[in-house]
């Protein structure tokens, strides 16, 4: 799923403290943005590094390259073995797809493209059509075995896009850790890792994004949020939606019905000690709505919610 942009507040320094040097780095992977910062006492530029996890991750999880591993697997290409990258994501994937009920799917992704959330224009979408391709999704009935994916339905393809910003942001901060580098903000897509704090010792702030009405609205921020040693992610339906005669359609799709979810929540934040689980868990939210979203997050160890929701045309906030 697509996540809505997080504003990042960050303090410009004159001048930082001699044993750790300020290093920046901003650029574009996955379709998005990615920005890093960290302070390291030997300014060491990680640039190089950074560039190899984000394309190693691309040549395996984009549905955009149709030479990447993902690609191969959706095409029933049997000499792919697969990777370690690939394996995560489907294993997290799967974790969120059983805590969800089924409502989050990694295998929805012929009903998102049918509905014009991949990058062609989506068809008009009738019940017959809905119907046709609800039997290409279900992730029981795919698996791993032996290293590489078995599908009941070749037809079947699998997506990633909402685990995959998330793991990237997690990989980055595992080598920024690996690297003796604490104090740390890596932000890919709006997935964002916090850890440390910085040199004068203010935490890490990020801005969670107060919803707009409709994509091409001005981004304000609603609420600030100060991090050390956490994750956090925004996910949201408000920016990220198509219109069919008149009618506004999420990009949150429920498998089991074929249909984009419609409930009250416009946004849900998720901080926890883990990127990818966090992107997870807001998808999920925004998935099944308000009510059974704090019922899940009851269920999580160290896992904390910020909830925007619509009721009776008017907007609240829930922090759980």
């Amino acid at each position: 799923m697509r996540k809505i942009f997080v504003f990042i507040m960050m303090c410009c320094f004159l001048m930082s403290c001699d044993s750790e040097k300020k290093q920046q780095f901003f650029g574009t992977t996955q379709g998005s943005y990615y920005s890093i910062t960290y302070y390291d006492k030997e300014n060491r530029d990680f640039g190089r590094e950074f560039d190899s996890v984000f394309v190693e991750i691309e040549k395996t999880l984009s549905l955009w390259d149709e030479n990447s591993m993902i690609r191969k697997v959706n095409r029933n290409d049997t000499t792919v073995i697969l990777n370690q990258i690939f394996i995560d994501n489907f294993n997290y994937a799967m974790r969120a797809a059983e805590l969800s009920g089924g409502y989050f799917d990694p295998t929805v992704g012929p009903l998102v493209a049918a509905w014009g959330f991949h990058y062609k224009e989506g068809m008009t979408m009738t019940p017959e059509i809905v119907d046709s391709l609800r039997q290409m999704v279900g992730y029981k009935k795919v698996k791993i075995e032996d290293g590489r994916v078995v599908k009941e339905n070749p037809n079947m393809t699998l997506d990633f896009n909402a685990v995959a910003q998330g793991y990237t942001t997690d990989k980055i901060g595992e080598f920024l850790l690996s690297k003796g580098v604490d104090n740390f903000l890596v932000d890919v897509g709006g997935e964002i890792m916090a850890r440390g704090n910085k040199p004068n010792g203010d935490l890490w702030k990020v801005g969670i994004e107060k919803p707009a009405e409709n994509k091409d609205a001005a981004r304000i921020v609603q609420e600030i949020v100060e991090l050390k040693d956490k994750s956090i992610v925004t996910s949201g339906n408000y920016r990220k939606y198509v219109e069919q005669d008149g009618k506004r359609y999420s990009h949150s799709l429920n498998p089991m019905t074929g249909y984009p979810s419609e409930n009250n929540l416009l946004s849900a934040t998720i901080i926890c000690d883990n990127t990818a689980w966090a992107d997870c868990l807001a998808s999920i939210c925004m998935l099944v709505g308000m009510e059974k979203a704090v019922e899940i997050i009851e269920t999580q160890d160290n896992v904390e919610a910020f909830f925007i929701y619509e009721e009776n045309g008017e907007v609240f906030t829930m922090y759980n």
